[in-house]
């Protein structure tokens, strides 16, 4: 099943819910990158709760998510649009283990100390970041802690990452959703509290028994209300808009003397993508043609 946002209006509370599957992106995030277990579960969140974010986002617009921490896996970034385009890497995705269920159990990988921040695209050029520090060491209910003191909004935020058994050993990434609860200004707030607290006791169980439905019929299963219309629905996708292009374009920016340099100690340069892990090669020649139209540019 493919992976899907979809967002919705409960219209007589007036309650907005978006809801994401993102299995698919989830597992081609930890190809690229390899990683170990923990990376991986850790970054499936991540980007799922990307997702969720830029989807809060006006049209052709970014969102940025970013967690830095002290523990091995020192933190991860998400890049997201408003098309469901998705990418990010784990700052060290090696990391195999977690702890037990419970208020430990990302400590292993997340440490003792950190930060979660969203970078935000107003559009015109004009961006807003704002952070927190990690309480909870869980991302669902640190992004619920950054809601209510950035935006003065309360917001409930389900993230669930369950393991799936096929031929062998079990997938670790086998189902992958995410579901954000929010009032608009008008919004009924015993209503959404109710809402709130009875997804937080069905979220995981329905995903697990309703996740073959894809997302709109999971949607439907966690919010039965016969009020529930769909506001917009589309594909979600781990893609990278890394070219070499812009690999030239970074070296233009360096100036003439910086690429004359690396020109003469190296005869080429490399460069890898954070987000895909593409590695790029700007041979001789093409360091040259660089070189031409600074030239040309400066006359």
């Amino acid at each position: 099943m493919a992976d899907e946002l979809v967002s919705g209006l409960l219209k007589q509370t007036d309650l907005r819910v978006v809801l994401v599957t993102a299995s698919e992106l989830s597992r081609r995030a930890r190809e690229l990158h390899r990683s170990a277990t923990a990376s991986a579960l850790l970054m499936a969140q991540g980007l799922t709760a990307g997702a969720l974010l830029a989807s809060l986002q006006k049209s052709d617009s970014r969102v940025n998510l970013q967690l830095e921490c002290d523990g091995p896996l020192r933190g991860l970034f998400v890049d997201g649009d408003t098309t469901g385009v998705l990418r990010g890497y784990a700052k060290n995705p090696l990391i195999t283990h977690v702890g037990n269920e419970g208020e430990y159990h990302w400590r292993p990988a997340l440490g003792n100390k950190g930060f979660l921040s969203v970078l935000r695209d107003l559009g015109g050029g004009e961006y807003y970041r704002s952070s927190v520090e990690l309480e909870s060491f869980d991302l669902a209910r640190d992004l619920e802690r950054y809601f209510t003191i950035s935006d003065q909004l309360p917001t409930r935020v389900y993230l669930s990452v369950l393991p799936a058994r096929g031929d062998g050993a079990a997938e670790p990434l086998g189902t992958v959703a995410g579901l954000l609860l929010q009032p608009l200004p008008n919004g009924d707030q015993e209503a959404f509290r109710a809402l709130g607290d009875k997804l937080a006791q069905q979220f995981e169980p329905t995903v697990r028994a309703q996740s073959s439905q894809g997302a709109l019929g999971l949607l439907k299963a966690l919010v039965p209300q016969a009020d529930l219309e769909v506001m917009s629905r589309y594909p979600v996708s781990f893609t990278c808009s890394c070219s070499k292009d812009r690999v030239k374009r970074a070296l233009l920016s360096l100036g003439r003397d910086e690429l004359e340099d690396i020109l003469a100690t190296d005869g080429k340069a490399e460069a890898d993508c954070h987000f895909c892990t593409t590695h790029y090669v700007v041979d001789g020649e093409e360091l040259r043609a660089l070189l031409a139209e600074l030239v040309s540019a400066s006359n």
